[in-house]
């Protein structure tokens, strides 16, 4: 060959090699994707692979997982286990796999997948980004009762703020119980502004449960000024304490003829109080139960709607709840 049909195909041969090598190394790659019958899919290069979870862990309601279909990008998801220890998930609806292991977990899956002829031989992961058992329980009257991540030190207020804070009708007891020692539990009477309570901030640790009271209410109907409900704790309202807040009788109240209505399990109790006697510190003072009505009776004409202690006690569901720790 003369040299220059000889340096002519030199040329032509170095300009081929990288398409060979490309053909060569494209022949080496596995079958995967939509040769196997799933949507083909493009990881981009940002996506970093989640951590492993030990596939002995059981899950749990309340736990956080995140589920990956390998291949099948639009079936990822993240969901919270439920009470009833089911999980929603695209396609099959809703799985049952509370107190299976993460190993179980992705079999169930994977069966409800190609059970289904969603996807044909899926691999499904499963990762634990939030486990119940290193959460809080935050039960009782907040707005938001439910699990809440211990990540860190967390003390009480800041699990109360994560729950949606105090409900007006919560009391001012606080009970936490420990996981690893239920039966001794750590009991709390918050102040009235936790912006000032710093000495019941205590730290709270993963697993407890805490239970924010809710406070009793005692109502005051008939003839006063303001018939109302009023929130109270521990029995700290006494008569006279609630007919204040009520605003007082009015001129045709008849303060002797006044009366408790009591619930109790043998029905309705009717404890008498002469209240203007009370007034004279005559009569002792009586502190009022959680529940109780005061009733204060007026002239005959006006206590015609109150002349059984049903139809008091059926007064007294209507009425506002006013005034909050009084």
């Amino acid at each position: 060959m003369a040299p220059r049909h000889r340096r002519f195909g030199l040329w032509s041969l170095i300009l081929l090699l990288p398409s060979f090598s490309a053909l060569t190394a494209h022949s080496q790659v596995p079958v995967t994707g939509s040769e196997l019958g799933q949507p083909q899919a493009q990881a981009p290069s940002s996506t970093v692979p989640l951590p492993e979870t030990d596939s002995r862990t059981k899950l749990d309601a309340g736990d956080l997982i995140e589920v990956s279909v390998y291949g099948v990008p639009d079936l990822n998801t993240k969901a919270r286990i439920g009470n009833s220890g089911d999980v929603y998930l695209p396609l099959i609806d809703y799985v049952h796999i509370a107190d299976l292991t993460v190993d179980e977990a992705q079999s169930l899956i994977e069966k409800r997948l190609s059970d289904g002829g969603f996807v044909r031989n899926p691999h499904v992961t499963i990762f634990v980004s939030e486990s119940s058992s290193q959460a809080v329980n935050v039960l009782g009257e907040v707005g938001h009762p439910g699990p809440y991540p211990a990540i860190g030190e967390r003390r009480l207020f800041d699990l109360i703020s994560a729950a949606g804070g105090l409900t007006d009708k919560a009391g001012r007891n606080v009970t936490i119980i420990h996981r690893d020692n239920p039966d001794k539990k750590v009991e709390l009477k918050l102040a009235a502004s936790l912006a000032e309570d710093t000495q019941n901030n205590v730290e709270v640790l993963p697993g407890d449960t805490i239970i924010v009271s809710r406070a009793g209410i005692v109502y005051v109907v008939g003839d006063v000024s303001r018939p109302s409900g009023f929130l109270v704790e521990d029995n700290t309202l006494s008569v006279l304490k609630a007919l204040a807040l009520a605003g007082g009788g009015t001129r045709t109240s008849s303060l002797n003829s006044s009366r408790i209505l009591r619930q109790t399990p043998n029905g309705v109790q009717e404890i008498p109080i002469q209240l203007k006697k009370v007034l004279q510190a005559k009569a002792p003072d009586i502190a009022m139960v959680k529940g109780d009505v005061l009733f204060v009776p007026g002239s005959a004409a006006k206590s015609v709607a109150f002349r059984s202690a049903e139809a008091a006690l059926s007064m007294s569901t209507a009425l506002a709840v006013v005034a909050v720790h009084p």
